[in-house]
């Protein structure tokens, strides 16, 4: 059997029509509530590997304008679903290739950097940059383990800022309480904002 590849979109594809999926929360996470009731609205919102699409329907619902992305097309069949009359939002895309249009206020990280091949982690945060506007914000969960095999692909001590800080300037950071099992223990919710020198 050829190895399988999270890099590729049938890797995921098949875990989303089999329903393993146990990154999904199946709602939306506590500290992303309690980002949302303290934001200024409306804002431009990506969401990368949206997965389920329960933190795109919040975001909405919040006031927010948001384009929720997966390269999955099971994916995006169940976000449908979830978002029901705001499902207008989702759009079937690669987070590295895909044309955003204007730039975002926010990018919503939620298992989404985890979830890419170490490999590729080196395209994360100068893809992040290019779609945040100035002063714009790279928030969500990131994930600790010293586990090798993924997915999930967790972060080494330090590793974290060595990817990010070339790009993004740490603004919070803070453990997460109600993470769900796969996590449990290893996120912390944290907030970066795009460097005004970053490309």
């Amino acid at each position: 059997m050829a190895k399988q590849d999270a890099a590729k979109p049938d890797f995921w594809e098949t875990r989303y029509r089999e329903r393993v999926m146990p990154w999904d929360a199946g709602g939306v996470p506590g500290a992303l509530g309690a980002f949302l009731a303290a934001e200024p609205r409306p804002l431009r919102v990506l969401i990368p590997g949206c997965g389920s699409g329960y933190e795109a329907r919040a975001l909405v619902e919040a006031g927010h304008e948001v384009v929720a992305i997966d390269f999955s097309p099971a994916a995006i069949d169940l976000a449908r679903g979830v978002l029901g009359p705001h499902a207008s939002v989702l759009r079937f895309a690669d987070f590295f290739e895909f044309d955003a249009g204007a730039r975002f206020d926010l990018v919503y990280e939620r298992a989404f950097l985890c979830a890419l091949p170490r490999a590729v982690w080196p395209r994360y945060a100068p893809r992040v940059a290019e779609l945040l506007g100035p002063n714009g914000r790279l928030v969500g969960f990131f994930f600790w383990s010293d586990e090798q095999r993924g997915p999930p692909f967790g972060l080494a001590p330090g590793e974290l800022e060595t990817l990010l800080t070339p790009y993004l300037e740490r603004l919070d950071d803070r453990p997460v309480a109600d993470s769900i099992p796969v996590f449990a223990g290893r996120e912390r919710w944290q907030v970066w904002r795009r460097r005004a020198e970053a490309v």
